[in-house]
């Protein structure tokens, strides 16, 4: 079964206006032809068709009036064309040498030259073909379709196919492209993804199972514990664990151990530097022929591994080394240490609280000393109780006081006589006087002073001052020998001690590297830093392209 061969044409308007005679003025082409072939122009996005043979003549070759251009720039401005479509058309009529007066005119005088200005170059133009042994005026020149003349038997026969089976091929052709797109597209994927996931992974895998040495862990565990004391913080001290009290010790060993200072120390004693030096340990697990301490402390870190559980109060260790002697020697080393550091840390803790009960306890002992021998040299230089002479002198007081009160009595009596015995009157007016001035020389011993001492009084006061200051004395001694017994029991209290809950044993098999894990977590690493790069290459490509 044929079909009849049915091809797609260009819809191009000839002219039908018959060619003008010699003599005769050409006709005024319309405004109409023009007006039609500017929407024919701006449709034109397809890729430039091939041009036509010499023999054919272009279309619109004849050079319209002015009238005929005015006409035609109209219908150009009744497109809609943009300003950048504009200066594309000014751009390409400079370009191929053409008068314009106007960006419009630009592009009605490139369609009169067959030149489409809004064509958009195609990348497959740019490969070489068949047309480059053309002139290369004809292979520049770029032409809008044409009719391709019905003698020439170049176009391809249409007669065995009909429409669906050329849809369906047309069909099959896109799916081919896309399939090949992909399968293009699925191996520069495979090719991205071995470079930069599987063959790194790969180098882990083998550095792992091949080339990694070998390390032996020795795994350890101790307890930094108070010293027990019967009925210590009242009804509540039994309700409390005895590690709440012991953390900071713990955290003060775990920091110790963690230190540089540490690793120092155990170089010194155990060689930690000459045996990660040595030439069996692989490149990237071994230490320079003489390393810094900044250089071994990072190995340290690595190897030497301190967890704290605030909760059990426990401290875990675990150490790892090529040799499993090696490695539980350094561990029983690193556990010395830290007994040493709770020894040292309680003990200077016990020492400052005793020395500063026992200075209290010298300095009231030296107050009642001298408050005791101020007391003694006061009482040396008086009598020995001024207390009993005052009070002996104020009874002899109240004694003439009484008498110089009968004395008087008497002498009022006496005068009250009208005619006294004179004799008798001046009798008891003398003891009056005597009564009187033994009472002023008594109370005078009392309160005056003698020549170079003091009096009574004064002596008196003195003495009863230091004998203040020697019960203040005594009074200060017997609480700061409260206070020295009370800190010896709470030193007591305060004494740490490190208890190792599971000791050091040498490993049989080795526990590092870990082979499986860390080459799976080495895919994982590498696929997530792919997968980061790829990410943020697409999103940096789609934003440059929009």
């Amino acid at each position: 079964m044929t079909t009849k061969p049915k091809a797609k044409k260009f819809r191009v308007r000839r002219s039908e206006t018959p060619p003008a005679q010699p003599g005769e003025a050409a006709p005024q082409p319309s405004a109409q032809p023009a007006a039609q072939a500017a929407p024919r122009a701006v449709n034109m996005a397809t890729p430039a068709q091939p041009t036509p043979p010499t023999g054919a003549a272009p279309a619109n070759t004849a050079q319209p009036t002015p009238q005929g251009a005015e006409a035609a720039i109209d219908a150009i401005k009744r497109e809609g064309l943009t300003g950048r479509q504009l200066r594309m058309a000014r751009r390409m009529a400079q370009k191929q040498g053409l008068a314009a007066t106007s960006d419009y005119d630009a592009v009605r005088v490139l369609r009169e030259a067959g030149i489409d200005p809004f064509q958009r170059t195609n990348m497959l133009d740019l490969m070489p073909s068949d047309k480059a042994n053309k002139k290369p005026a004809e292979a520049g020149k770029v032409q809008l379709p044409q009719t391709m003349p019905m003698g020439k038997s170049t176009l391809p026969s249409t007669e065995t196919m009909s429409p669906a089976e050329m849809r369906a091929l047309e069909i099959g052709e896109i799916q081919k492209d896309i399939a090949r797109r992909r399968r293009r597209r699925l191996l520069l994927l495979l090719a991205r993804l071995s470079a930069f996931v599987f063959l790194p992974t790969a180098f882990a895998g083998w550095y792992f199972y091949s080339v990694a040495t070998p390390m032996y862990s020795t795994k350890s565990a101790f307890l930094v514990q108070q010293a027990d004391s019967a009925g210590a913080g009242g009804a509540l001290g039994g309700l409390l664990p005895a590690q709440l009290n012991s953390n900071q010790d713990a955290i003060a060993v775990q920091d110790y151990l963690t230190s540089k200072d540490a690793m120092i120390r155990l170089d010194r004693d155990a060689g930690f530097k000459d045996h990660f030096s040595d030439p069996n340990i692989d490149a990237i697990q071994r230490l320079t022929a003489d390393p810094s301490n900044e250089q071994a402390y990072k190995v340290y870190k690595k190897f030497v591994k301190i967890g704290y559980d605030p909760t059990e109060g426990s401290i875990r260790m675990e150490v790892s080394a090529a040799d499993p002697e090696v490695a539980t020697e350094f561990s029983k080393a690193l556990i010395s240490y830290a007994e040493q550091r709770v020894d040292d840390l309680s003990q200077r803790k016990r020492e400052d609280q005793l020395r500063d009960a026992r200075k209290s306890l010298e300095t009231a002992k030296q107050e009642r000393r001298d408050a005791q021998a101020e007391l003694v040299r006061l009482q040396e230089n008086t009598v020995l109780d001024p207390e009993g002479v005052i009070a002996s002198l104020r009874q002899q007081i109240t004694n003439l006081e009484i008498q110089l009160q009968e004395k008087q009595l008497q002498l009022a009596a006496l005068e009250d006589n009208a005619r006294p015995n004179k004799a008798r009157v001046e009798g008891v007016r003398g003891d009056v006087r005597r009564l009187e001035a033994a009472l002023a020389q008594q109370r005078a011993r009392m309160t005056e002073a003698t020549a170079g001492e003091q009096s009574l009084a004064a002596k008196t006061s003195q003495i009863q001052i230091a004998q203040a200051d020697l019960a203040t004395a005594d009074l200060q001694m017997q609480t700061s020998l409260q206070t020295l017994k009370q800190t010896e029991l709470e030193a007591n209290r305060q004494v740490r001690y490190l208890t190792t809950s599971v000791d050091p044993v040498s490993a049989q098999d080795p526990s590092y590297p870990r082979s499986f894990e860390n080459t799976i977590l080495a895919f994982l690493i590498f696929s997530g830093i792919y997968l980061m790069i790829s990410l943020t290459a697409s999103i940096l490509r789609e934003q440059v392209s929009s």
